[in-house]
């Protein structure tokens, strides 16, 4: 089934994000990074759950959620605002990897009320340097119409793309239609919001969120620099920041019995 487009241009609501709801206790809604899905967290869910209502989300443009021109931070903690309040009904837990971190920044920041504890996975509440726009435009040069087999999508990707690991986080955003193959990702919305994607919205006039925040940050990562932190101190006033040393970007695929025990310990406080 293709994504439902909402509009072509123009100002833009809410959209109903897909998610999956595994679990029961106290809630936790999961929001992924860039190019990533709620697939992505299959594994992580299921061991949350074995203590909390966990709610995997679909962001707008990714996964099965609908695709809209707009995307930025503001409108995507709009999306979630909506969901928790339709699907979780008071305030949550929420970790968000990346994109879906400073999503889930923005939305303890702006709609403190809905957000219990927050969980912000290798991401500032700033520029991140490490998000590469030559993953959308690699993307974009692949003529999926005209291919058959993920591995000839893989073999074109390898071109720009040197790392197979990257590549085949990317291969899993292709979905099989009727006809043929497509993108389950607005890769021409996410192109043009890209600077957008990096950055971070001003939120000078926002009261800082005085409730639990953990930055967990991959040691081998470089999206959070040292002077991000003061940005951390100044918005999140009682956030901890771990590092777990043997992760990159991706700490819960990379490391996730020590994020896993690092989240647990954290929601247990």
């Amino acid at each position: 089934m293709q994504p439902r487009r909402v509009r072509a241009g123009g100002a833009s609501v809410a959209v109903e994000l897909a998610f999956q709801e595994t679990g029961t206790g106290a809630p936790i809604v999961i929001l992924h990074g860039l190019f990533g899905s709620k697939r992505n967290w299959i594994s992580i869910a299921r061991q949350l759950a074995t203590t909390h209502r966990v709610f995997s989300v679909d962001l707008r443009n990714h996964g099965e959620s609908p695709w809209d021109s707009r995307h930025d931070y503001l409108t995507l903690a709009d999306d979630v605002g909506a969901f928790v309040e339709k699907q979780v009904g008071g305030p949550t837990a929420v970790i968000g990897h990346s994109m879906g971190g400073k999503a889930a920044m923005v939305l303890a920041l702006t709609r403190p009320d809905l957000v219990e504890r927050l969980v912000a996975v290798d991401i500032p509440p700033g520029e991140s340097i490490g998000t590469q726009d030559v993953f959308i435009r690699a993307m974009q040069a692949v003529p999926l119409a005209t291919l058959a087999r993920r591995t000839e999508v893989d073999a074109l990707l390898s071109e720009t793309i040197t790392d197979p690991t990257i590549r085949g986080f990317l291969v899993t955003n292709v979905r099989t239609t009727p006809d043929g193959f497509s993108w389950s990702i607005n890769l021409d919305a996410l192109a043009g919001a890209f600077p957008t994607i990096r950055g971070f919205p001003d939120m000078s006039a926002a009261q800082p969120f005085a409730k639990p925040a953990l930055f967990l940050l991959g040691g081998r990562s470089e999206y959070v620099q040292l002077h991000h932190h003061a940005d951390i101190r100044r918005l999140f006033p009682v956030a901890r920041i771990e590092v777990i040393p043997e992760a990159g970007h991706w700490v819960h695929a990379e490391a996730p019995a020590a994020f896993l025990a690092a989240v647990r310990q954290f929601l247990a406080e």
